[in-house]
């Protein structure tokens, strides 16, 4: 068997496949497990080798996750692992590259490199762990804690604004941006799945829930009692629908899009917008990211995903291609040798 046969070769995986020899040590009850089980999952559907999977993160409880999946991995620098996850699809444009973050590892000190990675729209896939507190450093605030959170740099309470991860994805000119939550496995694969097939820098922000230093910050939206009211589960081409009876939903009045009950005041069904995450002059994408309680649910799953840009990575590898064609000079032996060079 050729090394090409090799690579066109799909082996049949289990999540089995994906699992470490050594133990996986989060605290009992993170967050994280669930996010692991739900990428090893996607994973096997997605099919293809090991080989070609590549996992960097930067520093974090969830930077981990290199160790914890059966694969290529790279556990980087506080805030670099945008950086070093684009160089590595960078040099190989061949490998599925998935950057794991944090929202301290991300919107901080990676700020710069998260930003700019969804700008130049290089083909990965970006997962931030959004637990809305340091974890690892022992329960500071972050970036996207809520104000008036008490914690251990903020004894008094959080007065900073917190960032929408989804809003800095948009304000980047992002192709594609999904959320999910920790305590739905369902909704965690499918928006996994979707940004992996997805052609340019995927963002998936997944609300996970730090049980030691910011246990239950998002049990408004997961408790089992209000859940169905408070979140909204977005499908492309289907109505903005809500409600543990199904009979909220989303229209737009008075140039402002509102919640309103079917049924009520003359609302019906036909009112009520429609989902399309593809066009990306679609300006209720950023009202979707910003929604949230109480005025409005918060809302989950796709909510962007367009091909308005092609991928870095891409137009890279045919600007090299276009300039080899130009050039006297096609690789390293060509430049040694070139110009006044003596014959040794």
């Amino acid at each position: 068997m050729t090394t090409e046969d090799l690579k066109q070769t799909v082996y049949p995986l289990t999540r089995e496949d994906f699992k470490p020899e050594g133990a996986v040590k989060w605290c009992a009850g993170c967050g994280d497990y669930a996010i692991l089980a739900s990428v090893q999952s996607v994973l096997v559907e997605l099919g293809g080798r090991k080989e070609d999977i590549v996992f960097v993160s930067g520093i974090g409880c969830s930077s981990r996750f290199p160790y914890y999946i059966n694969t290529y991995g790279f556990h980087g620098l506080h805030g670099r692992g945008a950086a070093i996850a684009s160089g590595v699809k960078i040099a190989n444009p061949k490998l599925q590259v998935w950057h794991i973050t944090g929202d301290g590892d991300s919107m901080a000190i990676g700020g710069n490199h998260f930003i700019h990675t969804i700008r130049r729209n290089i083909d990965l896939n970006i997962i931030i762990f959004n637990n809305k507190i340091y974890g690892l450093t022992k329960g500071q605030y972050s970036p996207t804690s809520p104000k008036g959170l008490i914690t251990k740099s903020s004894p008094e309470g959080v007065i900073e604004s917190p960032f929408t991860p989804g809003e800095l994805v948009m304000g980047s000119q992002g192709t594609f941006f999904a959320r999910a939550v920790d305590t739905d496995p369902k909704m965690m694969k499918e928006v996994l799945k979707a940004a992996a097939l997805h052609k340019g820098t995927s963002v998936v922000e997944v609300l996970q829930n730090c049980v030691i230093f910011n246990n239950q910050i998002h049990a408004a939206i997961t408790n089992k009692e209000t859940k169905d009211d408070h979140q909204i589960y977005l499908e492309a081409g289907k109505p903005m629908i809500f409600g543990k009876d199904r009979e909220k939903g989303l229209i737009m009045k008075n140039n402002r899009l509102q919640v309103a009950k079917i049924g009520e005041d003359g609302v019906t069904e036909a009112d009520v917008l429609v989902h399309d995450p593809t066009n990306p002059n679609d300006m209720t994408h950023y009202t979707l990211v910003r929604m949230g309680l109480p005025e409005f649910p918060v809302a989950m799953g796709v909510i962007r995903s367009c091909d308005c840009n092609e991928p870095y990575d891409v137009l890279y590898e045919r600007q090299i291609e276009e300039t080899k064609k130009r050039s006297k000079i096609k690789c390293m032996d060509d430049l040694l040798n070139s110009g006044n060079v003596l014959d040794l």
